[in-house]
């Protein structure tokens, strides 16, 4: 703060100036009114050394944190007139300082300069990647609606439309280097647990209609398949679709990913990415886990070899005639919290009102059965033919492996609630007496209707529908039951815990597609869907080391409202001499505050001191 008076007046007014730097603007604004030459003579013989003493002890308390400013209002005054069609907040967001916190040691900046080093490129190619990343978490929307809000960020970043489109160009042509550089420099932010190597598959649908058309490459003769590709969904949905598979940590924290076509089986990506994710961990010993569906013959060969190892789950209707006969007797069964042993007959009979079988109710029973012969377990390896198509042929090769069986009381009767739905709805589509298709989809509740046909000798026939009780009865029999299969040969109960971990890579698809948009895709070229997939990636990993980050120092914040936290962490600008906060403390607030210290959990900031903050996690 410095003094300010007009020295050309026989009574002066003496008023404190401040000289605030806001962005790339510098304003002097009048904050403090100490009177006129004449009026101070009343309380002192030297005016203007009195005024020099007061701000002097002012510029003590601003340097320190307090000072009072005189801020004057005039409520005739009208807001700041612009020609745009809408109206835009005054507000900017200051919660992506925590999201630079963690990407600052990514060290982004240097390996995007290491790409553009010699390149004729007019932008910051690392500027694009940090507001793309930022607004996947904090305002996910298309590529040109993100540039349209980058005003809503405290930084005001100025680069085109264009350039986001030719970021992600030069993005997709660095892909492999891209995500190996992201895992290297991860593990210097939160520490990686790669014991165990979590595998799944999930599928983004497009925003178009008409799958992409194979090209042939004129020079090498090669057939490139496009990425948007008709599939299997979920969601039943008729756009086509792009496979993503993923690998991640113990933590939940991503190591790698892929791309294929929506057409493609799961089960052909696992072993291709699994090879570069062992290059990253310079061929590391590790665990294998995944769901049913990338559990291959293929796959768990693969993963016997160099010292790794397994743990899928297993579908106990697959399982041949003899191992169903192990599973569904009662002999050698144990509790899983002590080892005693149990028959399951009596785990579906005790009485769960009983306080005393409370503990029994939430437990579980298993069985360790040996499973070496790979047909018996109704598995399949994927043969390349002559022509370049795949076809799916019954293994005939062993394994040495064991498969674990458990049965939870809570499961069966969960499982049986469900059925128990689906067999009413199934009941009221026969009284219809029209249902127009009899599916036999795994979920759909037409599979519990058969179709009869009934006919005499020279009549029309006659076709009816009927509940199949068989089909109930033989779903039935595999309530309850859940089964893993393995090379290891540590204990059961260390086993399972590892496999529970699952559903944390589902967990990411989750985020991803929920709190993140991922979906749809609303890009057309192959480059540029990459490039989606690579921000989206690169999204959920900066999220999930400021998870493990705060795990860390014993703090669990639920996804909801670590994102909550971070988008609603607004300031606004108060006559260009401080920011206020419009936000409330908070649990989550407090504990990002303690893990990154950058102390944005004050009411008032100057501007310096946010420029301050900003430049400490940019360099």
């Amino acid at each position: 703060m410095k003094l300010y008076y007009d020295k050309r007046l026989k009574d002066p007014t003496y008023y404190g100036q401040q000289g605030v730097r806001n962005g790339k603007k510098v304003t002097s604004k009048n904050v403090k009114k100490f009177g006129k030459h004449s009026e101070l003579l009343k309380i002192t013989d030297d005016p203007l050394a009195y005024v020099k003493e007061e701000i002097r002890k002012l510029n003590e308390e601003y340097r320190v944190g307090r000072v009072a400013f005189d801020l004057t209002a005039d409520f005739n005054e009208r807001v700041k007139h612009s020609d745009d069609d809408i109206s835009s907040p005054t507000w900017v967001n200051t919660g992506y300082f925590f999201l630079q916190y963690i990407m600052k040691d990514l060290k982004l900046k240097e390996f995007f300069k290491q790409i553009t080093d010699g390149r004729k490129i007019t932008f910051d190619s690392y500027t694009v990647s940090r507001f793309l990343t930022y607004a996947r978490i904090l305002d996910p929307a298309s590529k040109f609606a993100t540039w349209g809000r980058l005003s809503s960020y405290y930084e005001q970043p100025s680069f085109d439309y264009q350039h986001i489109l030719r970021f992600m160009d030069l993005l997709a042509d660095n892909y492999d280097g891209y995500l190996a550089w992201l895992y290297k420099n991860s593990s210097s932010v939160a520490k990686r647990d790669t014991s165990v190597l979590y595998y799944d598959c999930t599928n983004f649908y497009c925003e178009c209609e008409q799958p992409d058309e194979d090209v042939v490459d004129e020079v090498t003769g090669e057939t490139i398949s496009g990425l948007r590709k008709f599939g299997l969904s979920k969601e039943h949905r008729p756009n086509p679709i792009v496979e993503m598979g993923l690998f991640m940590d113990s933590r939940g924290i991503p190591i790698t990913m892929c791309l294929h076509p929506g057409n493609t089986s799961e089960q052909l990506t696992a072993v291709p990415l699994e090879k570069e994710v062992l290059k990253m961990l310079d061929n590391a010993k590790f665990i294998y886990c995944a769901d049913a569906g990338l559990g291959s013959y293929n796959i768990r060969k693969f993963n016997s070899m160099g010292g790794r190892a397994f743990i899928v789950t297993q579908s106990v209707k697959k399982l041949s005639g003899t191992l169903k006969k192990a599973v569904f007797n009662d002999f050698e069964y144990r509790l899983l919290s002590n080892d005693e042993p149990v028959k399951i007959s009596d785990m579906k009979k005790f009485d769960k009102q009983d306080e005393k079988n409370l503990g029994l109710y939430n437990d579980s029973a298993y069985k360790v059965i040996a499973a070496d012969r790979a047909v018996g377990l109704g598995l399949y390896e994927e043969k390349i033919l002559k022509n370049g198509r795949t076809k799916k042929v019954k293994a005939a090769g062993i394994l040495e492996q064991r498969i674990i069986v458990t049965f939870s009381r809570k499961m069966m009767e969960y499982q049986r609630t469900v059925r128990n739905r689906q067999i009413e709805r199934a009941k009221k589509l026969l009284e219809l007496k029209d249902p127009e298709e009899i599916k036999k989809g795994p979920n759909d509740v037409r599979r519990f209707m058969k179709r009869i046909s009934q006919t005499k000798s020279g009549e029309k026939a006659t076709v009816e529908y009927k509940l199949d009780e068989e089909k109930i009865a033989e779903e039935e029999k595999y309530d309850g039951y859940y089964a893993v299969a393995t090379n290891l040969m540590d204990p059961a109960k260390d086993i399972l815990a590892v496999s529970h971990k699952r559903y944390r890579i589902e967990d990411c698809f989750r985020i991803m597609k929920t709190n993140f948009s991922g979906r749809p895709i609303n890009h057309r070229l192959p480059e540029r869907i990459k490039a989606h997939f690579l921000i989206c990636y690169t999204t959920l990993l900066v999220y999930r080391l400021l998870e493990a980050k705060l795990d860390d120092q014993k703090t669990h914040v639920t996804t909801e409202n670590l994102i909550s936290t971070l988008k609603n962490m607004n300031v606004t600008n108060i006559h260009d001499v401080e920011y206020m906060a419009l936000y409330n403390g908070s649990r989550t607030l407090d504990a990002l505050s303690e893990m990154t210290q950058l102390g944005l959990d004050k009411l008032h900031y100057r501007p310096k001191d946010l420029n301050g903050k900003l430049k400490k996690i940019l360099t």
